[in-house]
């Protein structure tokens, strides 16, 4: 069984960053013992198969949810399909929605496979396609240009995986940005709303938000 979620630590976003800019499609989890794992999908690869069984390239083997062969990754002409047809018995979904067939996979979506949740990420993706992590944080869409612009100077440090990196000040993002400390302070209260970390303490929301959009693909380090 996956861990609970717990915020992604610097190194961690290093380790995604990294990934992405090898250009390919790639999965990020946790392991039975709450370690992130990332799963690159190699160049000529056409198939992935995830389950708890020795065969599965993605073996899920804490996971007892999971059948022995879950489910396959499809790679045609660089798109990735998730095929379930049945062969698992708890099922799999994409953003909450169980796949019955197959289903194209997008930058951001959210896999999960019995109790373990997979982000899945296709760098070079166009942002107005990418699905972020279901009923957890908002497409890019759903947040202005104001409240972007706020949010991408907060996640520049981070623009090189630094394990040292920390997130500005408001008065810095004010400085940069040619705004008032006032309207930075309403931008992020919206954004620790939209991305649901309003009740964190008051020490942890900056980085903690910082982490969730980077995982989550609502900015990426190219953006940066």
């Amino acid at each position: 069984m996956s861990a609970e979620p717990r915020q992604t630590s610097a190194a961690e976003l290093k380790q995604q960053i990294e990934a992405e800019r090898g250009g390919r499609p790639f999965l990020v989890l946790r392991d039975g013992t709450g370690e992130q794992r990332i799963l690159t999908i190699e160049e000529g690869a056409t198939e992935l198969w995830i389950g708890r069984g020795e065969a599965a390239g993605l073996r899920l083997d804490w996971d007892e949810e999971v059948s022995a062969l879950h489910a396959q990754i499809e790679v045609v002409g660089g798109e990735c399909t998730l095929l379930d047809d049945g062969l698992s018995r708890n099922g799999s979904f994409v953003n909450t929605e169980r796949v019955h067939g197959r289903r194209r996979l997008r930058d951001g979506d959210t896999l999960r496979f019995g109790q373990t949740t997979v982000l899945f990420r296709r760098p070079g993706e166009a942002a107005p396609e990418a699905t972020v992590v279901a009923g957890e944080v908002p497409t890019a869409a759903a947040i202005s240009p104001g409240q972007r612009r706020v949010l991408l100077a907060l996640c520049r440090p981070f623009k090189d995986g630094s394990n040292f990196a920390t997130p500005p000040t408001n008065q810095a993002i004010a400085e940069e940005l040619h705004l008032s400390v006032d309207a930075v302070k309403t931008h992020m209260r919206a954004l620790f709303e939209k991305l649901q970390l309003e009740d964190l303490p008051q020490n942890r929301k900056r980085l903690a938000l910082v982490e969730k959009a980077l995982q989550s693909g609502v900015v990426a380090p190219r953006d940066l």
